[in-house]
């Protein structure tokens, strides 16, 4: 995959009705300091685009990034984020839930937790909103840079053992600093394309 243009679409807060988009959308779930927005910037080769910040809890709306006018990448609110209101987080996990049950070009959903960590009970409250969606999440275990190369298969089993996983469960260490597991998203990324592609001209087909 070859960023060649990004552009924040659509900015979606707790009362705006999701875009009707004719291209794929790619979601990205994730605590709200899991490194969510790092990631994004790093797949969209910009530093800066989705906001990071040292505070948690900034990212409170459905951000849409139109990549070289082909996909969408979704940057859903982070969530779990202690000192918010419960008011807020109740808002922000129907925003999630509104979106996961109504988008029509969803194709996946990329679930990230912090591989130095047991996921929590947010972290499998999400899984399972993902599941119940009809999507089979793929989990990027970010901040692998910050453990050892030998504990990374540990991890790994205990993220899938957290989360309720399949043992078979896709699980990609990443790391926004090295960019650790970059190109394998990017070639997960194009092959979603591709089969994105193939079935929107077989729906056409059919139609005919």
């Amino acid at each position: 995959m070859v960023i060649k243009s990004v552009n924040l679409e659509t900015v979606c807060g707790i009362t705006s009705k999701l875009p009707e988009n004719t291209k794929m959308e790619i979601a990205f779930a994730g605590k709200s300091n899991v490194g969510k927005s790092s990631l994004i910037n790093s797949l969209m080769n910009r530093k800066s685009y989705a906001r990071t910040s040292a505070t948690p809890g900034k990212t409170q709306t459905i951000n849409y990034y139109n990549v070289n006018d082909e996909l969408y990448l979704v940057d859903l609110p982070g969530y779990g984020y202690t000192k918010a209101s419960v008011d807020s987080r109740m808002k922000w996990g129907k925003m999630i839930e509104n979106y996961l049950h109504t988008s029509k070009m969803l194709y996946a959903v990329f679930l990230l937790v912090d591989i130095r960590h047991t996921p929590n009970a947010n972290d499998k409250q999400m899984f399972d909103w993902i599941l119940e969606s009809g999507y089979y999440p793929i989990i990027i275990a970010t901040k692998v840079d910050k453990i050892k190369r030998s504990q990374i298969a540990k991890c790994v089993k205990e993220v899938k053992a957290g989360l309720g996983a399949n043992p078979e469960t896709l699980v990609i260490p990443y790391s926004s600093l090295t960019k650790q597991g970059k190109e394998e998203i990017y070639d997960l990324i194009d092959d979603m394309l591709v089969h994105f592609n193939e079935d929107d001209e077989e729906g056409e087909d059919t139609e005919e």
